[in-house]
């Protein structure tokens, strides 16, 4: 029989302590104020639980009310993946859009100011940035939430990122650890497989971890992928050598010496789930040398903690998991609350000036526009609006458009909800301009052939706007395209996925990312606008 040094209240307390758990609605249920009672240290917060800044602000204040350590989460990386701005998009481009202009001070200056809005509303802990070199262009879940492809650009702006979030008393979650760029499947749905050597690994994925852990960075998140160079048997969440070994170890024996909290991604996700299950899978991921578990895009429940809770508990009694890494566990966890306690929150905030045009200037700085014709792209927006009337051979538009978005399916980390393109905003520069959405089962349906002439029917004779994301990794978009720029060569294309594909259309937009801001920065370019010079502000 096994006997515990730890009484039965304190293992309880520290199971429930490395939970990071959802809830539903836009107030804390009363299991969570009860649960935060009981031990609970962490919460996680997701589009469903935002409104407005004010009713976010009164949700992490009651939740502070319970427990003035507790840490708030939120998966808030700007750009594509917004949950502070999930129906509206994001007033901050995303990392594509940063690492294309290359200009650490204003990763910085983004960073601080994404920062300076959390902490304002209460929040403390931000599951950003993503350290992924983007290694593969047909990543199907990283893509422009990755700062690049050379594996010092992301290093760079990683570090620059951490330095402005946590410079705002917010605490930094460097992610997806050792690396989800070179996958060619979303974790989401299924296990990913990177067999890179070791030398590749430490070459480039490692290359921004190294760097983030040098910035201090708070937290790390470790990703559900499968790398047998470290293990042939379990991802990286699960494995003692990627967590303890690689991560943890000291950097003279090779490691990168991080010694601060590792969260685990979304343990609901069916890398894990579908062949470990949440509970076994939990259990191995505080093993393996994580201290705080993911858990609540999905399954947002007292019962899923409950249960999350009681398998800790019995694999500590049944000596599948050591009492002492547990506590370990649970010790980084406050410790890092203790942390955004004396650094974070709305005070920290009302310290920091607001730069509330910062995210507009950086989506115009990200632009690269093509010239029909022209090998070469401009820098900015505001050189390429002012150039405009003399050096490209383009034709502004003057009145409505019409804007064909081709809407690939959203990846879960994006979500359906958040809205992107360009439509609304070159609708309030050209009043009268109309928008409709193309995905692949309209291609499926109508034919190539049958979409097009659709299009041109609704269209009449507005000047249309194609919209694309990924161009690269969808046959049927860039048929579609290819067929409307035979019918219509003035036509304006818009890139605002990962500009892999060549630059097509009698102006060519490459934004980095389909933020708002992204979307009104390329509308403004569109209409003939030089920065600053739209009407709005």
């Amino acid at each position: 029989m096994t006997t515990l040094a730890h009484d039965s209240a304190t293992l309880t307390r520290d199971a429930l302590t490395v939970l990071q758990p959802g809830f539903t609605g836009t107030t804390a249920p009363d299991w969570v104020l009860r649960r935060l009672g009981e031990g609970l240290a962490s919460v996680g917060l997701f589009g469903r639980n935002i409104a407005t800044p004010e009713q976010l602000g009164a949700l992490t204040a009651q939740l502070r009310a319970e427990r003035d350590d507790v840490l708030v989460a939120i998966d808030e990386e700007g750009g594509d993946v917004t949950r502070l701005e999930v129906r509206t998009g994001s007033s901050f481009p995303g990392n594509l859009a940063l690492g294309a202009v290359d200009d650490p001070e204003l990763t910085r200056a983004v960073a601080r100011e994404l920062g300076r809005r959390l902490a304002e509303c209460g929040v403390n802990l931000n599951w950003a940035p993503s350290a992924d070199v983007n290694s593969n262009p047909d990543n199907p879940v990283i893509g422009v939430r990755s700062f690049g492809a050379e594996p010092e650009l992301v290093a760079r702006h990683t570090a620059a990122y951490i330095e402005g979030l946590q410079g705002a008393g917010v605490a930094a979650c460097t992610k997806h650890f050792p690396g989800h760029g070179d996958t060619a499947v979303d974790s989401h749905h299924a296990l990913p497989r990177i067999d890179a050597g070791l030398d590749t690994l430490t070459a480039r994925e490692l290359v921004p971890f190294r760097a983030a852990v040098a910035a201090g960075t708070k937290a790390v998140m470790s990703a559900h992928i499968l790398l047998p160079v470290l293990d042939p048997d379990l991802p990286a969440t699960l494995s003692p050598a990627a967590l303890h070994g690689l991560l943890r170890r000291p950097v003279a024996d090779g490691g990168l010496g991080f010694d601060g909290m590792i969260v685990t991604d979304g343990m609901e996700m069916r890398a894990i789930a579908d062949a470990y299950g949440i509970e076994r899978g939990s259990v191995l991921a505080i093993a393996a040398g994580a201290d705080a578990i993911c858990v609540g895009g999905g399954l947002a429940d007292e019962g899923t903690v409950l249960r999350l809770r009681d398998a800790l508990v019995t694999a500590v009694i049944e000596g599948r998991l050591a009492e002492e890494r547990l506590a370990e566990a649970a010790a980084r966890v406050r410790a890092l609350g203790e942390w955004t306690r004396r650094s974070g929150g709305p005070r920290a905030a009302h310290g920091i000036e607001p730069a509330a045009g910062v995210g507009l200037a950086a989506a115009r700085r990200a632009l690269r526009v093509t010239p029909a014709g022209s090998a070469s792209s401009t820098s900015s927006a505001s050189s390429s609006a002012s150039s405009t009337s003399s050096s490209f051979s383009y034709e502004p538009v003057t009145g409505p458009a019409y804007v064909a978005a081709f809407t690939p399916v959203a990846n879960i980390a994006v979500g359906e909800e958040t809205p992107w393109g360009v439509g609304a905003e070159l609708a309030r520069l050209r009043p009268g301009t109309g928008a409709a959405t193309y995905g692949r089962q309209d291609a499926d349906t109508l034919g190539i052939h049958g979409l097009i002439e659709n299009m041109l029917d609704t269209a009449g004779d507005r000047r249309i706007v194609a919209v694309v994301r990924d161009v690269h990794r969808h046959p049927w978009m860039a048929d579609a395209l290819d067929a409307l720029l035979a019918a219509r060569p003035e036509t304006v294309v818009v890139e605002m996925g990962v500009p892999q594909a060549p630059p097509a259309g009698a102006l060519h937009i490459a934004t980095h990312g389909a933020a708002r801001v992204c979307g009104r920065a390329a509308a403004e370019v569109i209409v003939g606008n030089g920065a600053g010079d739209h009407p709005g502000g």
